[in-house]
Order: structure tokens, then C-alpha cells, then sequence
């Protein structure tokens, strides 16, 4: 690949050509696989070689392969109950406590608040509540919502996880009035305040779940399809989990009858525990290796309790479990190689440069908000965004107090946060909203499509709310 460069607004075409061919297709991996085309085509580069080596350079990390093995270990954990049958009964089980749409939505929404890991939180909550939600009628584009929307929003505003390590870092590198990373850390915690839209965004996702919020847009179609039909995907729809384990599921052995404490709940408990020891001993959730330590304890009481009969059984259930999710891993391949396009041809910096006129004291918040929410959408990458827009938004509001620390200064750190965020739930290359997709065995597209207006709600309250603390601090 070039080496990185400014290609102005021919930046933006790959992406843009991706966004609408996959909203008028609703087809994904159509869309991102053009896109990529379009833009080693721009490079000046053969489509056929071009692709190649873009692939080679984007997936060639240890980025793409740690999530890569995540998703191939959820995929065989989903078999694994699948194949003991514990799901249905597990589902079975909390259906007669929970009586209502309300209180499954409602339950989706909380189990949120304590599942505080943006690649755990989705794809765990999804296995557990899907065919509750489904048993209620509730359209898997809800389910996505909720998952997505309680993700990596939860995440920001829990000082204690990476994310917030990693701000206060980008921060505390700065200078200025912040000298250490404890002084970070204060910062980032000051900013929680500030940062409206995932905060907002949770609360939606509240009202929304205990339907205080009506419903709008695509979703109140998906919503009336689902309430009236019983179909919780479109006709058409193409799921993000294959029908493997469906059909695992109906051909689970009935001779063994399912465990629900040991086949599912411990293995639940083994996860997040897992997460929480790693957490204290290495400093931040290892999340690959806890799926791990959780599939290895389901091999063996699988085994011990005859679930499996032989060897072959347990592989071919594993692998139908990988194949399930192969949709996922072609989005989220695909994904990363147009990412890597979009960074190539300096989006982010094209951006920053037709923004840069807007600036005003008044007008400095939610134009901090606008820059980094139009970055994380075009990249699909929260951080990176942080990365950005940090060493830039910071200084400025340095300069407007007389490098002090004070509300102008959080409120930066609030909203640059934010627009991370606001690109994190919207974008169909996010990482995120692919595990979203996948935990809620949604139609990939379907998810954005209904979950863009909530976002474009919280982001509009926001940028009011911005407005406002500029012209007060």
C-alpha cells in the first residue's frame, strides 16, 4: 500500500460509496468489498493486486486476529449450548419470571450496566437474551439496539475501565496545567458530566426499553412487523449468526437432558469471573482469554456428562459454531480493510481541515462533538478518534482559560468522547455494532438503519446542551 497521504475529498468517496450501496442494498459485504475496490482504484493501484495487498497490510495485525479469535470462540461457546440445549431451557426457565416485552427490554437494558467490556457486553447479554426476546415477539433490530446502545456508553462513563486509562493518557501527555496520569485520570472523571451523548444514549435506551419512549423510524416498523407478524428479522433479512446453530439446536441429543446450572450458568460464571481476575491481575479484562478458559471448561463437562459422543461430535460442533459466525468475520475483515483505505488517504485529516473555520468559543463544544463523530464514523474506530481529536480539542480549550483546568476544558474531554462514541454506534464498520449484530443475531445493515435516528436524537440534545456550558464557562 502507499504510503499515507492527503487525497482531499476523494478521501470520502470510498466510504461514502460503501454507506450507500449498503443501505440501498442492504447487503454488507457487498458494499464494504466495492468500497475497498473503489479505493485502491484511487490509490492508482490494480483492483486485483491492490486488494490483496490492502488485505495483507489491514489484516496482517494483532488487532484483527485478537477479535478474529473472539469471534471464532463465541461462535463454538453458542454451539456448545446450543448443543446441549441449555439455551432453550435457560430461556424457558427466566420466561416465567419475566412476563412481559417490557421486562425482557428492560432486563436487556440493566444486565448492561454490569457487563461493562465493549466486545463482552454484546455478545453475552445477546446470547442470554435473544430467545427471551424472541419468545416475546421483540424485533432482533431491538435487541441490537440495546446491546449496542448500552455497550461501549456503559464503558465512558465507568472511570475505571481502559477506556478511561486511555484517555487520561492522551491527556496527561499533553502538558499543561496536567502533568501525570493521576491528574489524567481526575480530568477524564470531571469530563463524565460532560459527556451528554452517551449518557443521553443510555437514557434513551431506558426509556425506550420501558416503551416511555414511543418508538420512531425504521424501528416502529420493525417494532409493528414484530408485534403484528411474529417476525423478529425482515423477510430478506440475512442474520449475522448462520443457521448452523440452528440447526444444531433442533438436532441437539435428547437423551441427555439439558443442565442449566452446569451447561450454562457456570460457564457464564467462569466468563465474568474471568474478566474480573483478569481485570485486577493484568490491569484490563482479557477478554480472548476468557472465552477460552470458558469453551475449555465446556469441553470438559460436555464430555464428562456424554453431551458429545466422540470426538468427531465435539469438533463438528465446534465447527459448525466458526461457520456460524462467518458472516461476522467477513464484515468485520472487510471492515477493517476499507478503514485502512480511509487512513491511507488522510480522511481524518481532510476533515479536520474543512472544519477548522467553524471555530468559535461559543460554537467550540459541538464543533469538537461534529469533527469527532463525522471521524469515527468514516474510520469506525472510537480510539482512534481520541487519538485525534484530543491533542486538539484539549489545547484549544487550554487557550480559551488561560491554560487552567476548569468546565470549558471537561466539557473538551466530554466531547471528544462522545463523538467517539456517536461513530462507535452508528457506523457499519464500527467493531462494535459488527459484535451488536452478531450478539443479537441481527441483519447487519438493519441494525444501523434503525438505530441512526435514536443516535441522531442524543447527538442533537447534545450539541444543545454544548452550546449552553460554552456560553456559561
Amino acid at each position: 500500500m502507499p504510503e499515507a497521504a492527503n487525497y482531499g475529498i476523494l478521501a470520502m468517496v470510498p466510504l461514502t460509496i460503501t454507506l450507500v450501496l449498503a443501505f440501498w442494498k442492504k447487503d454488507a459485504v457487498f458494499a464494504l468489498f466495492i468500497g475497498c475496490i473503489a479505493g485502491v482504484m484511487i490509490l492508482g493501484m490494480d483492483p486485483a493486486f491492490g486488494f490483496s495487498a490492502l488485505a495483507e497490510e489491514a489484516l496482517g495485525n494483532e488487532d484483527f486476529i485478537w477479535i478474529l479469535l473472539i469471534q471464532v470462540f463465541i461462535g463454538i461457546m453458542i454451539a456448545f449450548f446450543m448443543k446441549a440445549g441449555v439455551v432453550k431451557a435457560f430461556a424457558e426457565l427466566i420466561a416465567g419470571k419475566v412476563k412481559s416485552p417490557r421486562g425482557v427490554k428492560f432486563a436487556t437494558w440493566f444486565i448492561g450496566l454490569f457487563t461493562i467490556d465493549d466486545y463482552m457486553s454484546p455478545l453475552l447479554r445477546g446470547v442470554v437474551m435473544r430467545p427471551l426476546t424472541d419468545e416475546m415477539h421483540i424485533p432482533r433490530e431491538k435487541l441490537a439496539f440495546i446491546l449496542d446502545s448500552t455497550c461501549s456508553s456503559v464503558c465512558t462513563i465507568m472511570p475505571f475501565m481502559a477506556w478511561g486509562a486511555y484517555v487520561a493518557g492522551l491527556v496527561a501527555d499533553l502538558g499543561g496545567p496536567v502533568t501525570s496520569s493521576d491528574q489524567g485520570v481526575s480530568v477524564y472523571i470531571s469530563s463524565i458530566p460532560f459527556n451528554f451523548y452517551a449518557l443521553l444514549m443510555v437514557l434513551i435506551t431506558l426509556l425506550s426499553a420501558l416503551e416511555i419512549l414511543p418508538d420512531f423510524g425504521p424501528m416502529r416498523t420493525a417494532e409493528k412487523r414484530a408485534r403484528e407478524t411474529g417476525k423478529v428479522l425482515r423477510d430478506g433479512a440475512v442474520p449475522m449468526v448462520g443457521t448452523e446453530l440452528e440447526e444444531l439446536q433442533k438436532g441437539s441429543d435428547s437423551s441427555v437432558a439439558p443442565n442449566v446450572l452446569f451447561d450454562f450458568l457456570v460457564p457464564i460464571a467462569i466468563l465474568v469471573a474471568s474478566a474480573i481476575v483478569t481485570y485486577v491481575t493484568k490491569g484490563g479484562v482479557k477478554i480472548l482469554e476468557c472465552f477460552i478458559i470458558t469453551v475449555i471448561y465446556m469441553t470438559i463437562e460436555l464430555c464428562v456428562r456424554r453431551v458429545f459422543k466422540s470426538v468427531t461430535d465435539l469438533v463438528n460442533t465446534a465447527v459448525q459454531g466458526m461457520k456460524s459466525v462467518m458472516s461476522a468475520t467477513l464484515i468485520l475483515a472487510l471492515a477493517y480493510c476499507i478503514n485502512t483505505i480511509t487512513k491511507s488517504m488522510g480522511a481524518a485529516d481532510f476533515i479536520l481541515e474543512i472544519t477548522a473555520g467553524w471555530m468559535t468559543p461559543a460554537l467550540f463544544l459541538t464543533v469538537t462533538f461534529v469533527v469527532g463523530a463525522v471521524i469515527s464514523f468514516f474510520t469506525g474506530s472510537s480510539w482512534g478518534t481520541f487519538a485525534i481529536c484530543i491533542p486538539l480539542a484539549v489545547p484549544m480549550a487550554y487557550s480559551f482559560t488561560g491554560n487552567q483546568l476548569g468546565i470549558l476544558v471537561y466539557a473538551a474531554v466530554g466531547a471528544v468522547v462522545s463523538g467517539g462514541l456517536f461513530g462507535d454506534h452508528c457506523s457499519p464498520v464500527s467493531d462494535t455494532t459488527v459484535l451488536s449484530s452478531l450478539g443479537s443475531a441481527c441483519d447487519h445493515i438493519d441494525h444501523v438503519r434503525t438505530q441512526l435516528p435514536y443516535a441522531f436524537l442524543a447527538a442533537a440534545v447534545s450539541m444543545f446542551l454544548w452550546i449552553v456550558v460554552a456560553l456559561i464557562g
